[in-house]
């Protein structure tokens, strides 16, 4: 499992909790919070952990081969990063991975153009499934919480 804009580490720590083997990614200046994240939850993990860093629309090919999963929790909402972020999911993904995105629809300023640029620009090379809002998890379901399933073309 590759997790990409880690960030806190959340999403992939509960993961690796799970049983996964998980690289958490993210840019340099969030390595020292995964590490100390990390470190504070390795009690919970059944598979493994690390962090690395991974900038968007750069070399991804410490990351060969493809990871059976991808999980990004709200990636989409800075223009500028739509196309390299991109570029690292066609990089990355090979026929079976599976990437999960969950993202919080948001309605001011550009977010919503955003959103709609980053799904149009997604559908040149991925097929992607709604999750509807029914299969998500009961005490955490949202109306404004989207989650899709997304494979290359």
């Amino acid at each position: 499992v590759l997790e990409l804009g880690a960030g806190t580490g959340a999403v992939g720590i509960m993961a690796a909790a799970l049983g996964a083997n998980v690289t958490l990614t993210d840019l340099e200046e969030l390595q020292e919070l995964l590490a100390v994240n990390i470190e504070m939850n390795r009690h919970l993990v059944t598979g493994s952990i690390q962090a690395k860093v991974l900038k968007w629309g750069e070399d991804v090919s410490e990351f060969q081969p493809p990871p059976d999963y991808i999980l990004m929790a709200d990636c989409i909402y800075y223009e500028e990063s739509l196309e390299p972020l991109l570029k690292t999911l066609k990089d990355l993904t090979g026929p079976e991975t599976c990437i999960l995105c969950c993202y919080e629809q948001r309605t001011m300023g550009k977010n919503p153009e955003i959103e709609r640029r980053y799904l149009e620009l997604l559908q040149v090379d991925f097929e992607l499934e709604k999750i509807p809002l029914d299969k998500h998890d009961e005490e955490y379901r949202s109306a404004d919480i989207h989650i899709l399933n997304i494979h290359r073309k």
